[in-house]
C-alpha cells in the first residue's frame, strides 16, 4: 500500500480528487507519523488533530457531492505558530503567549481554509522569530531529521523539520531575514519568500514590520508554487500589501520542470559566491551553477558591493522594530500577567512580566533595537542602517538591469550541532549572511535543494526582482529537475 507520508501534494491531491484516497485517511496518515516521530524531532507545538480530521471529512463531502476542488483540495498543511489561527493556540514560541487562542485566523490561514487544505497544527519556532536554529524557542529546539543531533534552522525550523520527516506535505513559515529559506537549506526542502506584500501579514504576529513576510515551505518547486498562489494576493487588511494579482509561478514552475533555462541570464553574486562558505557547501554550488549552465542558462559574475553591510544593517534595523512591535506585550491587554498581587505598581507588573515572559534573545534584541531608537542614537545608527538598506536596493536595481535573476548559496554552512553557537550569537547571525539582502529589498528568494555536503543538505538560494516571483521558481524548478531531491536517513 501507498504510503501516503511520503507523496507530495500534487500527488495527494489527484488521489483526493480521484477519488482513490479520502482527504480522512491523507489526514490520519499523517497525524500517525507525527504521533510516531515528533518527540524525537519536536517540530509541533500543538496538533489539532480533531479540526484537521472535520477539515478532511468536509472536503471529502464536497467531493462526493460534485463539486469542484482546487489544486490541494484535502493536502495537510503545518503552519508557522506565528500566524493566528481561531481557537487555536498560538503562543509565538514564548512563554509570554503561553495558551493564548486567538478570536480571529490570520489571512494566509483564511486561504488555506479556503483552499481545502487541512491544517494538521502550529509549528515550533525561535521565539517571536528571533534565531537561526529554533534554539531559542520556550518549548524546547527543534531537531534536524537529517541528523537529530543537529538544529534545523529557524526561525521556521519546526516547519522545515516536519517536511523532511514526512510528518506534513506542505507548511507555512515567516521570513524576516531567512527563517523560510535557511532551514529549507539545512533539511534538505524548499522554502519560498514571497515580494514583501504579496503575501498578507494580517494577523502575523510582528517582529520586524517592514521585512517580515509569510510564504510557502514544500519537499518540491511545484508543491511550493501551488501553496504560493493560494496564500498570495492583495489584502486591504493590510497596510502594506501589494494591489497587484501573485505572478503566475505554478506556470514558471512547471516551465522550469521542463529543464530548459535557454535565454535566461543568471548573475553569480560575486561577494557570496561562496567566498566565507563551508568547503562542502562551496563545491555544491559550483556544482549546481555549472548544471544550471549545462540547462541553458547564461551565467555571469554581477558584484553587489553592499551585501556586506547587510547583516550589521539588518541587526540595526530588525531589532528597532522589534523594540516598538513587541510593547505591546506588557502583561496587561493579554498573555502572561506576572506579580499582579494587588500590592504592585502597574510598572512593576509589566517588568516582573516581560523579565519571565521573553526568553535571552528577544530580551537582547529589545534591548539593542531600544538603544539604536534612543534620543542621541538614532540618525547614528538606525539612520545610518536605512541609508545601507536604499545601497542594497540600488545594488539588486543594478544587478536586475543586466540579468534575470541572482543566485548564491543559501547559507555558509550545513546544520551544525545543538548548542554549538548559543554562546556566540555574532556566529549564529551569520546563518543568514547570505538571505538577509533579499529582506531589506524587498524582493522575492527562494531556497531549493542543491546537494550534500559530509551528508548533510545545502541548498542554493535563487534571488529575483519584486513581483517577479515567477523568474525564482523557474529557474529553481529547472535546477530541481537537473540534481533531483533528497531523502534523510530514516527516522
Amino acid at each position: 500500500m501507498t504510503d501516503l507520508t511520503k507523496l507530495t501534494a500534487v500527488e495527494i491531491a489527484g488521489l483526493v480528487a480521484g477519488g482513490d484516497a479520502s482527504a480522512v485517511e491523507v489526514t490520519q496518515a499523517h497525524l500517525d507519523r507525527i504521533a510516531a516521530v515528533d518527540d524525537r524531532v519536536n517540530a509541533f507545538l500543538h496538533v489539532d488533530a480533531d479540526g484537521a480530521l472535520a477539515a478532511a471529512r468536509a472536503v471529502d463531502d464536497r467531493r462526493a457531492a460534485g463539486e469542484d476542488l482546487g489544486p490541494l483540495a484535502g493536502v495537510p498543511v503545518a503552519v508557522k505558530d506565528v500566524l493566528t489561527t481561531k481557537g487555536v493556540p498560538t503562543t509565538v514560541g514564548s512563554k509570554i503567549l503561553e495558551g493564548w487562542r486567538p478570536p480571529y485566523d490570520a489571512t494566509i490561514v483564511q486561504r488555506l481554509r479556503a483552499a481545502g487544505t487541512v491544517m494538521l497544527g502550529k509549528t515550533n519556532m525561535d521565539e517571536f522569530a528571533m534565531g537561526s536554529s529554533t534554539e531559542y524557542s520556550a518549548y524546547g529546539p527543534t531537531r534536524n531529521p537529517w541528523d537529530t543531533d543537529r538544529i534545523p534552522g529557524g526561525s521556521g525550523g519546526g516547519s522545515a523539520a516536519a517536511l523532511a520527516a514526512y510528518e506534513a506535505p506542505l507548511a507555512i513559515g515567516s521570513d524576516t531575514g531567512g527563517s523560510i529559506r535557511q532551514p529549507g537549506a539545512v533539511t534538505g526542502t524548499v522554502g519560498a519568500k514571497p515580494t514583501y506584500g504579496g503575501t498578507s501579514r494580517y494577523g502575523l504576529v510582528a517582529f520586524s514590520s517592514s521585512l517580515d513576510t509569510p510564504g510557502p515551505c514544500a519537499r518540491t518547486v511545484l508543491d511550493a508554487a501551488l501553496l504560493h498562489a493560494a496564500i498570495g494576493g492583495h489584502d486591504p487588511r493590510d497596510s502594506t500589501s501589494i494591489p497587484q494579482p501573485v505572478p503566475d509561478v505554478v506556470a514558471a514552475a512547471r516551465l522550469g520542470a521542463t529543464g530548459d533555462l535557454t535565454g535566461v541570464k543568471l548573475g553569480v553574486v560575486a561577494e557570496f559566491s561562496g567566498e566565507g562558505a563551508e568547503p562542502g557547501v562551496a563545491a555544491a554550488f559550483r556544482d549546481s551553477v555549472d548544471a544550471l549552465a549545462k540547462l541553458g542558462a547564461e551565467i555571469v559574475e554581477v558584484s553587489c558591493p553592499h551585501f556586506k553591510y547587510a547583516l550589521p544593517a539588518y541587526y540595526l534595523i530588525a531589532p528597532s522594530e522589534c523594540s516598538s512591535n513587541l510593547a505591546r506585550f506588557d502583561g496587561v491587554r493579554f498573555g502572561l500577567r506576572e506579580g499582579d498581587d494587588g500590592n504592585r505598581s502597574l510598572e512593576e507588573v509589566m517588568s516582573l512580566t516581560r523579565d519571565a515572559g521573553f526568553g535571552p534573545e528577544v530580551k537582547r534584541r529589545i534591548m539593542l533595537g531600544t538603544y539604536a531608537l534612543s534620543s542621541g542614537y538614532y540618525d547614528a545608527y538606525y539612520g545610518q542602517a536605512q541609508k545601507v538598506r536604499t545601497l542594497i536596493t540600488r545594488d539588486f536595481t543594478a544587478a536586475f538591469e543586466r540579468v534575470d535573476a541572482l543566485i548564491s548559496p543559501t547559507t555558509p554552512f550545513v546544520a551544525f550541532p545543538i548548542g554549538a553557537r548559543t554562546s556566540d550569537p555574532y556566529q549564529m547571525y551569520l546563518a543568514d549572511l547570505y538571505t538577509i539582502p533579499t529582506n531589506l529589498y524587498g524582493g522575492p528568494g527562494i531556497s531549493v535543494p542543491c546537494g550534500l555536503s559530509d551528508g548533510l543538505p545545502v541548498g542554493l538560494q535563487v534571488m529575483a526582482p519584486t513581483m517577479a516571483d515567477d523568474r525564482m521558481y523557474r529557474v529553481a524548478a529547472a535546477l530541481e529537475s537537473a540534481v533531483g531531491t533528497f531523502t534523510p536517513p530514516a527516522l
